[in-house]
């Protein structure tokens, strides 16, 4: 079966999708990630899918359910690369992915993680002081 890189940069994962996704392909992906981000204490994850061409209903839902385990995970997740035609379809099936957060490319996507970080850190610092 194909397995798709996780690759680690600082405390962010990348994910590039470059293969056409099936349903084992994604749900072994989901396990994946979610597996790699406990190990590595992940604060973010891009997944780049800007290979793709087809997203379907199920890659969708998959791609919202990684979102949400990485956030309760303490992970922000940014999907990057989505070409015109997949969102177009993603907005005709109904799938709006409140969960994921998009960019138009990867350095976007990795300054909207680690400004989402510098956040998160300095609500916390912010409440420590009060």
């Amino acid at each position: 079966m194909e397995h798709i890189p996780i690759l680690k940069i600082g405390d962010c994962l990348l994910v590039s999708i470059q293969v056409d996704m099936h349903d084992r392909l994604a749900i072994a992906l989901q396990n994946n990630l979610t597996e790699k981000i406990v190990i590595t204490k992940a604060r973010g994850v891009l997944i780049d899918i800007s290979a793709l061409e087809i997203v379907d209903s199920f890659i969708g839902r998959t791609l919202n359910n990684i979102a949400s385990m990485a956030n309760v995970l303490d992970a922000i997740t940014v999907v990057v690369g989505m070409r015109p035609a997949v969102a177009i379809t993603l907005v005709e099936l109904g799938l709006n992915l409140p969960g994921v957060r998009t960019a138009l490319d990867v350095d976007k996507g990795l300054v909207l993680i680690r400004n989402s970080i510098d956040d998160e850190l300095g609500e916390i610092d912010a409440g420590e002081l009060n």
